[in-house]
């Protein structure tokens, strides 16, 4: 097994991509696609433990991280970014990671070349309208009337406390004092880079698109039924806990695990939830 290690990939835009890679490439591959507004450094309580039965791919989305921004952000472009970097490294055959804003980039590249999936695993990704609870209101209002007004109001939650917010809204104390440090300090910095608040408003708007592509996205499910694991955290006030009735609707052989956890599940429920993905990989992987 290869330690983890920090690369770099000049992307064919101009602009470079950070990303992790760890285990034996020989391994099935396992992208991890983190969402707003962290980086790579969601997945580092997990990937030691999943590079011994995969080769994990974990990049800072353009903008995260140490990735540097796209001139043009989308979660069209960011898939654009992540097909770039699987063709890169020679990836085949890919688990997907989907997590908040890596639900629509892996759900593109997913139903861009379906026959290379081997499975999805889903947390806190949101593909139905179940999933948008009563804080995506303003939200809702910026798309339909996307005045300066309604995007301020829909932009609100960007301030340091909005970003602590996805990290501890909704969690018990007990559970919150689980969080190692303080994450959303760094998250906040890195925001702030040049490009970062610009990046930020602009897949907030761009979120209408996936959101018009659920039917798209069902069909995709319905037809193809991928190997799916859910893991996902009961207390996460971003995504409605009904949206995991939605995915085990869509698929009735999944495994769905609901976690005493929030939005960044990974931060209080690390070794739980690698061991289910571990399990998940080798039997899906078995003859």
């Amino acid at each position: 097994m290869t330690s983890p290690t920090q690369q770099r990939l000049r992307l064919s835009g101009g602009t470079e991509l950070s990303f992790i890679t760890a285990g034996d490439a020989s391994n099935p591959a396992l992208l991890l696609l983190h969402g707003f507004p962290s980086s790579s450094r969601t997945f580092q309580g997990i990937i030691p433990g999943l590079a011994r039965v995969a080769f994990v791919i974990a990049p800072d989305l353009p903008g995260y991280g140490q990735s540097a921004p796209l001139p043009a952000p989308s979660f069209q472009a960011f898939s654009g970014t992540i097909k770039e970097l699987l063709t890169h490294l020679g990836i085949d055959r890919r688990f997907i990671y989907l997590h908040d804003w890596g639900a629509p980039v892996g759900l593109q590249v997913a139903m861009q070349s379906p026959d290379l999936v081997s499975g999805l695993i889903i947390q806190s990704a949101n593909a139905h309208r179940t999933g948008f609870g009563p804080q995506w209101q303003a939200t809702f209002e910026f798309w339909s009337n996307p005045t300066e007004e309604n995007e301020r109001e829909a932009t609100a939650f960007l301030t340091l406390e909005g970003t602590r917010e996805q990290y501890l809204g909704g969690l018990p104390e007990d559970i919150a004092a689980r969080i190692n440090g303080e994450p959303w300090i760094e998250d906040w910095r890195v925001m702030n880079q040049p490009g970062g608040m610009d990046t930020q408003r602009a897949l907030l708007a761009d979120y209408a698109n996936h959101a018009a592509r659920f039917s798209l996205i069902a069909d995709y499910i319905e037809t193809r039924q991928p190997p799916a694991l859910m893991l996902w955290g009961r207390h996460d006030p971003f995504f409605d806990i009904a949206e995991t009735l939605s995915w085990m609707k869509d698929l009735p052989r999944m495994e769905a695990h609901i976690f005493d956890g929030g939005h960044f599940l990974l931060e209080t429920h690390a070794e739980a939830a690698a061991a289910l993905m571990t399990c998940f990989i080798e039997r899906t992987q078995r003859p």
